[in-house]
């Protein structure tokens, strides 16, 4: 039973099966039977996790199993203390209200890899960057969660999934690597 760390490109659709012009998760791994075991928007990049075992997908992508997530967000605009408070609370989002979670500014990582295309720059507005790290993960939650508090999200790099790391597992975007299955909580 393979668990699959791969490092998912920007505009990869986290899907094995194709749609006309788009590239998706078929064009970087061949193992056969394995599924996204919780998943990341085409705009969205970083670490995702894969598997054949249906119950271990189940249990990696449910809600009362929730892996805690770390995402590193450049954002347009310089987050500040009230913003990052905001962020850690509970946040209404309209048809749901986030979990206390935890955000930290942070300098600009310097092992991220350029994305391609880049992200477009304005002299006038300062772009930062923010550590979030949730137990949960609803649709678009994180770029929900800054515009929220006035900070759009420009780029969005999962860095890491309970105990997996692009620390730890240096993959540049499109590579994957097989780890234990038994680093996750059981």
């Amino acid at each position: 039973m393979p668990l699959i760390l791969f490092n998912k490109p920007f505009q990869v659709l986290c899907q094995f099966s194709p749609q006309e012009g788009r590239e998706s998760l078929a064009d970087y791994l061949s193992i056969p039977g394995i599924y996204p075991a919780g998943r990341l928007d085409a705009d969205s990049e970083g670490l995702m996790l894969l598997t054949d075992d249906g119950a271990l997908q189940h249990k990696i992508a449910h809600p009362d199993h929730k892996e805690a997530k770390t995402y590193l967000v450049q954002v347009d605009g310089v987050p500040d203390a009230a913003a990052l408070a905001r962020l850690q609370a509970p946040l209404d989002l309209g048809d749901f209200v986030t979990k206390p979670c935890r955000a930290v500014r942070i300098a600009e990582p310097e092992w991220l890899w350029p994305r391609n295309p880049p992200i477009r720059t304005r002299a006038d507005k300062p772009t930062g960057w923010i550590a979030i790290t949730l137990e949960e993960g609803k649709n678009r939650q994180v770029r929900r969660m800054t515009a929220a508090v006035g900070l759009p999200t420009l780029r969005l790099v999962r860095s890491s999934i309970g105990p997996f790391s692009l620390a730890t597992h240096p993959l540049m975007p499109g590579e994957f690597v097989e780890v234990p299955v038994t680093a996750i909580r059981r």
